[in-house]
C-alpha cells in the first residue's frame, strides 16, 4: 500500500490567496465593458423602408443597379413638355419635399421640370452602406438616365446638397447643363485651403460642432456615439440650436422648422442619413474643389455659387476662397441673407433665372 501511494500523482496545493481569481474578475470585467462599449458604439440597423416593421413606402421610386431604392418627387411641366429639366439635392436633415420652391409661373413660363429625391438613407431611400463623396454623383447620374431626363440636365444643390455640387463637377461633368451651388457645406481639409482661411472658418462654429466636426473627420467610427450620448453637447446643428441663425433666418425657420413631414426625415435611422452625412461630408476626401477646372470651357453652362454673408451654420469665408480661386465660377454673396435664403420663394425664382437664363 504505502509503494502505491508514492506512486499517485501529487493533488496540487491550493492557490495561496485570491489573486487568480482577482484576474479573472478583472479579464471578465473587462470583457463586459468592452462588449458594452462595442455595442454603444453600433447604429442599430436601419428600418428600411418597405422592409417588415419598417415605414410603409409611399413615394414613387427607382431601382439602382445595386438593388437599393432611391425615392423621388416631380414638380413642374412634364419632362415630355420641358425645356429644362433640373435635379434639385436637398442638404442636411431635409429630404425630396424640400425642393427649391419655384413659383409655378415661372416654371410654366420657361418650361422647367423639377426633379428631387431622398439622398440615400434619408426618407424612403434606401441606406448606401459604401457611400462616399462620388456614390451620391453615380446615384444622381442614374436616376437621371431611369427618369429617362436625356444625355444633360442641370443641377441645384443646397448646403450639404451643394457641396455635392463639387462632385457631380469632378466625376460627372459631361452630363451637366449648369449648376447652381446654395451656401454649400464645406470641408475645412480640403488641400488648397490656406491655414488661416481654414482656421478663421472653424472658428465660426460654435465649440460643440468643432468637436462633432472634428469627430466626422479623425474618428468617423465615433459618429454616432458622439451625437446620441447625453454626456456633453454634440451637434447644434442636429439639435436645432436657435444661436445658428442669423435675424433673418430665425424669422424663416418658423417655415422651415415646421415641416409636417420633419418625422419622415429621419425614420431610417439618424446614423444612415445625418451621420453618415457628415462622415462623407467631411471626411478624408482626395481631391479638393479648388483643382477643379472649367466644366463649360467652351461657353455652353455656367456654375452659379450663392452664398449668404449672415450664414451661421456654414461660413461663407470657404466659398469666398473658393469662388476667388475658380474664375469661372459666377459668386453671388447675399449681405443681409443666412443660410436658409433658398426658401424664399423670389430667391428660389431668382437663382433659377440666373441659372437658366444667365440673369444677375
Amino acid at each position: 500500500m504505502a509503494d502505491s501511494a508514492a506512486k499517485r500523482p501529487p493533488t496540487p496545493a491550493p492557490a495561496s490567496g485570491g489573486g487568480g481569481m482577482a484576474w479573472k474578475l478583472s479579464l471578465a470585467l473587462f470583457v463586459f465593458l468592452a462588449a458594452l462599449l462595442y455595442k454603444q458604439l453600433q447604429p442599430p440597423a436601419p428600418k428600411i423602408a418597405g422592409s417588415p416593421g419598417a415605414p410603409p413606402v409611399t413615394a414613387s421610386r427607382t431601382k439602382l443597379k445595386d438593388g437599393r431604392h432611391l425615392a423621388y418627387l416631380e414638380s413642374g411641366v412634364p419632362k415630355e413638355e420641358a425645356k429644362y429639366k433640373i435635379i434639385f439635392v436637398h442638404g442636411f436633415d431635409s429630404c425630396r419635399y424640400d425642393v427649391l420652391q419655384v413659383s409655378p409661373e415661372l416654371a410654366q413660363e420657361l418650361g422647367i421640370y423639377l426633379l428631387s429625391f431622398d439622398r440615400p438613407g434619408y426618407g424612403e431611400s434606401d441606406p448606401d452602406p459604401a457611400a462616399s463623396e462620388k456614390s451620391i454623383t453615380l446615384d444622381i447620374e442614374e436616376l437621371a438616365d431611369n427618369l429617362q431626363l436625356g444625355s444633360k440636365f442641370h443641377l441645384i444643390g443646397f448646403s450639404m446638397g451643394g457641396e455635392i455640387m463639387w462632385s457631380c463637377l469632378k466625376y460627372i461633368p459631361h452630363r451637366l447643363s449648369g449648376v447652381a451651388i446654395l451656401g454649400p457645406v464645406g470641408n475645412y481639409w480640403w488641400s488648397g485651403l490656406p491655414s488661416n482661411v481654414s482656421w478663421d472658418a472653424w472658428y465660426q462654429q460654435l465649440p460643440r460642432d468643432q468637436w462633432a466636426v472634428w469627430v466626422s473627420h479623425h474618428l468617423p467610427w465615433l459618429t454616432y456615439w458622439w451625437n446620441t450620448q447625453k454626456l456633453f453637447p454634440a451637434s447644434s446643428v442636429i439639435a436645432y440650436n436657435p444661436a445658428l441663425l442669423s435675424e433673418e433666418d430665425a424669422k424663416l425657420m418658423e417655415k422651415f422648422g415646421m415641416r409636417t413631414y420633419m418625422t419622415m426625415i429621419r425614420q431610417q435611422g439618424e446614423y444612415y442619413c445625418l451621420h453618415r452625412d457628415m462622415m462623407v461630408g467631411f471626411g478624408k476626401w482626395g481631391w479638393s474643389p479648388l483643382n477643379l477646372k472649367d466644366p463649360f470651357a467652351g461657353g455652353e453652362g455656367k456654375v452659379h455659387l450663392w452664398h449668404g454673408a449672415e450664414d451661421r451654420i456654414v461660413p461663407v469665408i470657404l466659398s469666398r476662397y473658393i469662388s476667388e480661386g475658380l474664375p469661372w465660377v459666377v459668386y453671388h454673396e447675399l449681405p443681409k441673407s443666412g443660410h436658409l435664403f433658398p426658401v424664399v420663394q423670389e430667391m428660389a425664382d431668382a437663382i433659377v433665372k440666373s441659372l437658366l437664363l444667365g440673369e444677375q
